[in-house]
């Protein structure tokens, strides 16, 4: 395989066969599994989510895409999991739906589009109290923290989760991001958060703007 951009480029058709096959071959023909990660899965998901701002893809196809993503680096680190080369991820990200929130369509796809570009993504799931949060934070040590929420009657938890981060001492040591229907950047600002993304591609330039270096 002289390049990797028959991979990218399946990568942005959701073409999920097509994509483990070039992974597959990749490996085979030697190619390191960063570099394929980079130059090839990544650019794919990096399009999708140019095209999702532009109104030019649509959720189910942006869905489509990020599966097959995570299709590609599933076999990546299947295939590498006992070889000194290991992918070296760009930062850590918690993910989580907050307390009495069972809504996670929109924080399933902000994981997705986060892990195709680069990043460790650990997702807790819907209905997360503020002291798991506080837990993983601790254990984990991640970089970012993302909050979703859809409903108007959930959204408070947000507050009281950074409250909690707060509480732990641990408030400075994590950027938080949160997003759901219900919250405007007003509210992100209000309750004392550091991002606020009103989709998915954006949340990935929120986060990635965190984590590079300074």
């Amino acid at each position: 395989m002289k390049d990797l951009k028959m991979l990218t480029d399946s990568v942005i058709k959701g073409e999920e066969r097509k994509t483990t096959e070039l992974v597959q071959r990749a490996i085979e023909e030697g190619l390191p599994p960063g570099k394929i990660l980079t130059e090839g899965l990544i650019p794919g998901m990096k399009v999708v989510g140019e095209r999702m701002k532009n109104y030019e893809m649509y959720l189910p196809e942006v869905f489509l895409s990020a599966r097959v993503m995570q299709a590609g680096i599933d076999l990546l680190q299947s295939l590498n999991k006992d070889k000194a080369d290991k992918i070296e991820l760009l930062a850590k990200v918690v993910l989580g739906t907050v307390k009495g929130d069972l809504h996670d369509i929109g924080k399933n796809l902000v994981r997705m589009m986060l892990t195709g570009a680069g990043l460790e993504v650990i997702d807790l799931g819907i209905d997360v109290p503020p002291e798991k949060f506080v837990q993983v934070v601790k254990e984990e040590g991640p970089q970012v923290l993302g909050l979703s929420a859809l409903l108007t009657t959930t959204m408070s938890e947000m507050e009281t989760t950074i409250e909690a981060l707060a509480g732990a001492g641990i408030r400075e040591k994590v950027k938080v991001i949160v997003g759901g229907a219900p919250i405007s950047l007003q509210y992100a600002q209000q309750i004392g958060a550091d991002g606020y993304a009103e989709d998915a591609a954006r949340a990935v330039d929120v986060v990635k703007d965190f984590v590079k270096p300074q």
